[in-house]
């Protein structure tokens, strides 16, 4: 598991607060923010980033993917993929029982698609 050191109490941090917690240069933070979009901190009215505590445990989960897992950048990208995706549930599941009413609709629909492929052929 990744251990995130105890941030200080505060919104916003700057890349060269991010740089220090994370004990790593600063043109790495922006690298990675062109490699995973996963890393994308919001810019302030000066342009300059201003990176929330889900932005450092990004940070945090990519140095750990790449410099303790030792993957790639490819690699790593596949696996926040991957993760995000376990981590998503189904919004809803699908009714697929169907009334007497629906039946009888589909198979109209299927009717005229049939009838409309004759016509393009």
């Amino acid at each position: 598991m990744i251990e995130i050191p105890p941030l200080p109490d505060k919104e916003f941090f700057s890349i060269g607060e991010v740089s220090q917690i994370a004990q790593l240069p600063a043109y790495v933070l922006r690298y990675w923010e062109n490699e995973f979009r996963l890393l994308r901190p919001a810019r302030r009215v000066s342009g300059q980033r201003k990176y929330i505590k889900r932005d450092i445990e990004a940070v945090f989960q990519i140095k750990d993917l790449l410099y303790n897992k030792k993957f790639t950048i490819a690699g790593a990208k596949k696996a926040l993929i991957g993760d995000k995706r376990r981590k998503e549930e189904p919004v809803h599941q699908l009714n697929l029982e169907l009334g007497k009413a629906d039946k009888n609709s589909l198979a109209e629909i299927k009717t005229e698609l049939e009838e409309i492929l004759k016509l393009l052929k």
